[in-house]
C-alpha cells in the first residue's frame, strides 16, 4: 500500500496566476482555509516570477501550522516536468525562466529544503475532474484547457492522466494552439472591428451584441470543432471534459450544434481539480 504524505502543498501555475493550497490526501481535499491566489506577469523578469510565485507559496504556508515537505506543482507546458527546467519560449508567457532550473529557483527564494514535484497542468486538471466527479469508472476522457494555452491530456480506467501534448499540431497555416487561446481572440478581433481589447471577458463584456463579435464566435466554434474530432479520432474517444478560462464562455462558444458528436462534460471545479491532481503525483 503506497503511503502518501498526508499533507501537500500543491500549486497551479498558470499564465496570469499562481494559486497554491494545502491537500489532505487522506480524503484528497484541498484545505479550503490555506487558499493563496496571486496574479503574475508571466512577461517579466526570471527573478520576479520565481520570488512572485516563492511569495505565494509562502502565504500558504503561513496559514497551516503543520510542517510542509512535499510540493506539487501544476505546470503548463513545454516544460521538462522530471528535471523541472520550463521550456516555454514565444508563448505569450514565462520567455524569462526559458531552459531554468525551477526547483533550486523556488528552493533559493523559499529559503528551506522541499522535495518539488510537477506534473502537466491539462493532466493534473483532468485526473482531478475526473475523481472529484465521480467519473473514474469511465473507459477513457480526454480533458481539454482553454486559456492562455491550450492544454490536452488523456485519462484511461486505472492509469494517470498524461499531457496529449497537441498543442503544437499543424493547423491552418500555423499550429492548433495559435487558434484556440485568449491571444486569438484579442488578435483576430481587433482584425474584425479595429479594437484592442485585452481578453475575451473584455470582448464580451463590450461587443457581445456586435456582428463582429458573432462572427469571431462562429470562427472559435469552427477551429475548436477541428481540434475536438483530431483529438478524439487520436485516442478513439469522444467524451470530453472542458475547462480554462475560455470554457467560462461555453455557452457562447457552443453554437450552430457543432459539438453534437461529442459527450461535453463541463469543468466543474476549476484549478481546484488540478491542485488535487497536482497531490497526486507524490
Amino acid at each position: 500500500m503506497t503511503l502518501y504524505p498526508k499533507y501537500i502543498l500543491s500549486c497551479d501555475i498558470g499564465g496570469t496566476h499562481i494559486t497554491s493550497a494545502i491537500v489532505d490526501t487522506n480524503e484528497w481535499v484541498i484545505l479550503s482555509d490555506t487558499l493563496s491566489r496571486s496574479h503574475i506577469n508571466s512577461s517579466s523578469n526570471a527573478k520576479s516570477i520565481f520570488h512572485n510565485w516563492a511569495s505565494n507559496i509562502k502565504s500558504c504556508l503561513n496559514k497551516f501550522n503543520i510542517e510542509i515537505q512535499h510540493i506539487g506543482i501544476a505546470m503548463p507546458g513545454p516544460f521538462d516536468y522530471d528535471n523541472g527546467i520550463s521550456l516555454m519560449k514565444n508563448q505569450d508567457k514565462y520567455d524569462a525562466i526559458y531552459k531554468l532550473d525551477t526547483t533550486n529557483a523556488l528552493i533559493e527564494e523559499l529559503g528551506k529544503q522541499y522535495e518539488i514535484k510537477y506534473i502537466n497542468d491539462a493532466a493534473a486538471f483532468l485526473q482531478g475532474e475526473i475523481f472529484a466527479q465521480g467519473l473514474e469508472n469511465k473507459d477513457k476522457v480526454l480533458g481539454i484547457t482553454l486559456g492562455t494555452g491550450l492544454g490536452s491530456a488523456v485519462w484511461s480506467n486505472g492509469e494517470k492522466a498524461f499531457d496529449a501534448d497537441l498543442w503544437k499540431i499543424s493547423y491552418k497555416d500555423s499550429i492548433f494552439e495559435e487558434s484556440l487561446v485568449t491571444r486569438w481572440f484579442t488578435k483576430r478581433f481587433e482584425q474584425l472591428k479595429g479594437i484592442k481589447e485585452n481578453g475575451l471577458k473584455e470582448i464580451i463584456d463590450n461587443h457581445q451584441n456586435s456582428t463582429e463579435f458573432d462572427q469571431l464566435l462562429t470562427e472559435y466554434s469552427t477551429h475548436l470543432e477541428a481540434f475536438l474530432s483530431y483529438f478524439s479520432e487520436l485516442h478513439h474517444c469522444n467524451h470530453f471534459i472542458i475547462g480554462g478560462n475560455i470554457a467560462k464562455a461555453w455557452h457562447l462558444i457552443d453554437r450552430d450544434n457543432k459539438f453534437s458528436a461529442f459527450k461535453i462534460t463541463k469543468a466543474q471545479y476549476a484549478e481546484k481539480a488540478a491542485l488535487i491532481g497536482a497531490a497526486s503525483i507524490f
